[in-house]
């Protein structure tokens, strides 16, 4: 079995995300790699999937691409709470029944079979239209404890969205704009045998976080299993075995040649709290000593970091948080405290602050 040191497995992971020195050089590239961005509304600093987007592109990425890319060249889509790959698609498609509210969700739309086919008319003749847009004509209301309790048209919407009936095709501010799928998907599109979509998918999501457990810590919507085709290694000083991406492993220079040094070359950068990188915190904690939680729910209080802080990237360290806010009123982006996890060295010092400059400049603000 594989030995890996801590950095390496780090390393591996850091380009694994795109996010070493050599920038990748498209939007889709992106995606297609990192296989989703999260959609996340809200905007303290801006969105999460442009953060994430512009972690990896820097100044060149502007949020109208993400827009270009879904509503008007379809290379990109959102489905099931993330922008994905139109390529991928398909192979989402096929493996909905394995989504947890699956048997509900289809014996709800069978009881209201006429209310089902009442939305795809109205898509049909008047789409794309807002969830708002479309009249409750429901015969069995959504029962559920929360906030979806007779939220019945979302519901359905949410439900022939997952089972692929009907598409998001694009966005009125951050209202969705829903449509028949047949105008927003591929008229070729593939949807493959459910045990073969589960096996690319688990492949793909390993070669986008390069080293995982076999069995990771679930995301909303996305089983937890990775791709078994790969190398079993351990890291040093961390109990349990490891699944590493082949490709990930090549790009490893000198990984099992004692003595030669890895070529790895990285770089600063502020990530979404949301990024794919941080985002299974006991990873983070296991190969990074990242200790991270999204405080924007606790009371100000009782918050550590802030409100939003966004993890800070140096080469191949987590090595604190930053807590801004965009005042877009004031055109400020304003500092409330850089976190040293560890102390900065003043290479890291002038880094994080020449990021700092350049995600006010991204925003259009001035740094205050």
């Amino acid at each position: 079995m594989l030995e890996l040191s801590r950095e390496q497995a780090r390393r591996i992971a850091v380009r694994a995300q795109l996010l070493d020195a050599d920038r990748p050089d498209s939007l889709v590239a992106v995606v297609d790699h990192l296989t989703q961005l999260q959609v996340d509304p809200t905007a303290a600093i801006a969105p999460s999937a442009d953060l994430v987007a512009w972690s990896r592109l820097g100044a060149d990425y502007s949020p109208s691409d993400l827009v270009a890319a879904i509503e008007r060249e379809r290379s990109l889509v959102e489905y099931g709470g993330f922008v994905r790959p139109m390529a991928d698609i398909g192979l989402y498609l096929a493996t909905v029944q394995a989504w947890p509210r699956a048997e509900r969700a289809r014996a709800w739309m069978d009881a209201n079979d006429r209310f089902r086919r009442d939305v795809l008319a109205r898509l049909e003749g008047e789409g794309p239209l807002p969830a708002t847009a479309i009249p409750d004509s429901a015969q069995v209301p959504w029962e559920s404890s929360g906030w979806t309790n007779d939220r019945n048209v979302t519901q359905l919407l949410e439900f022939l969205w997952m089972y692929g009936e009907v598409a998001v095709s694009g966005r009125d501010g951050r209202h969705r704009l829903w449509d028949l799928a047949e105008r927003v998907y591929p008229a070729d599109l593939v949807v493959p045998p459910a045990e073969q979509a589960a096996g690319e998918l688990a492949a793909r999501r390993l070669a986008a976080l390069g080293i995982a457990r076999a069995r990771p810590e679930p995301t909303l919507l996305e089983p937890s299993p990775v791709g078994e085709i790969a190398v079993e290694a351990t890291v040093e000083g961390v109990p349990g075995t490891w699944r590493v991406d082949r490709d990930a492993l090549r790009a490893l220079e000198g990984h099992a040649q004692p003595g030669v040094r890895d070529e790895f070359a990285g770089r600063t950068a502020l990530l979404s709290p949301f990024d794919r990188l941080v985002f299974d915190r006991t990873r983070a904690q296991e190969l990074f000593g990242f200790e991270y939680v999204l405080e924007m729910y606790k009371p100000a209080a009782k918050r550590r970091w802030g409100y939003f802080a966004l993890p800070i990237l140096h080469g191949d360290r987590l090595i604190g948080k930053l807590d801004a806010k965009a005042d877009r009123k004031a055109g400020v982006l304003r500092v409330h405290a850089v976190h040293e996890d560890l102390p900065f060295s003043p290479e890291a010092t002038e880094a994080v602050d020449a990021e700092i400059d350049a995600l006010a400049e991204w925003l259009g603000l001035i740094r205050g």
